[in-house]
């Protein structure tokens, strides 16, 4: 049987990229609708994943105060913004793309995303950023066996799995609890949220022989619906412990850890 891969797609799209989003956008803060627009764009200031940029005339309660200070983010230069939204006012909430920015982002602002209460495209909610048009996430039920060990210990052993793949991102291995031993693992109250999974039930960490290993697996009780096929199931950080997929060691693949699970 072939070597399992570590290789993944890379992500395509270049910084700086715009695009038309085809839904409706809003924001919100409180009970206030700050702007409800079908004429958001994506830009991508890193490759990653993009931002909304929102039409500075599709404001509907918010009213930005120039703030007199610019910065150049991935896109071209940017003036920073405050936001006031009735007595409510959000700091540094907004950037309105200056002279070098994309043609397209004219008269567009960028808001930080933990400034607003509330993100919806259409009637459904996101969180922690916009989901890029480019990603894909398929959770896909594969026969192919797991182990997974840390200082010499195992740690899970299951003969079949659930593998997500997410563009740009190594592919994860979701497991049964079934087929993990809880005794060795501690459970921490780290929590984390995802545009195309959801937010985590819980995290899991393990003192092993070379000392603590912590956040080195996670589950969704609750996965979005793009992925309810993990719904229950736990994953491991492929970086952080010895992966070995139908007997096979897998290589460790470049920490993408960062607080979210990937």
């Amino acid at each position: 049987m072939a070597v399992e891969s570590i290789l993944h797609p890379s992500l395509i799209v270049p910084v700086g990229h715009v695009e038309p989003v085809p839904r409706r956008i809003r924001g919100l803060i409180g009970g206030h609708v700050v702007f409800d627009t079908r004429r958001a764009l994506y830009v991508w200031e890193w490759q990653a994943y993009p931002q909304f940029s929102i039409p500075v005339a599709d404001l509907v309660d918010g009213v930005l105060h120039d703030d007199r200070h610019t910065e150049q983010l991935g896109a071209g230069p940017a003036h920073r913004h405050t936001l006031h939204v009735g007595d409510d006012v959000r700091g540094g909430a907004a950037w309105m793309w200056g002279e070098g920015a994309p043609e397209p982002l004219r008269d567009t602002v960028r808001f930080e995303w933990e400034a607003l209460d509330t993100w919806l495209e259409e009637d459904e909610p996101v969180f922690v950023h916009p989901r890029s048009p480019y990603s894909r996430v398929d959770a896909l039920r594969s026969s192919s066996s797991v182990r997974v060990e840390v200082d010499g210990e195992v740690l899970a052993e299951a003969s079949h799995c659930v593998k997500l793949f997410e563009t740009g991102l190594p592919t994860r291995y979701y497991l049964d609890r079934t087929d993990i031993d809880w005794s060795k693992l501690n459970r921490s109250d780290t929590v984390t949220r995802c545009p195309y999974k959801g937010t985590t039930s819980s995290y899991w960490s393990f003192d092993g022989a070379t000392g603590p290993h912590p956040d080195i697996a996670w589950t969704y009780d609750f996965p979005t619906i793009h992925a309810n096929r993990i719904a229950g199931m736990t994953a491991f950080y492929n970086e952080h412990v010895d992966l070995y997929i139908d007997g096979t060691a897998l290589p460790k693949p470049a920490d993408f850890g960062g607080g979210t699970p990937r």
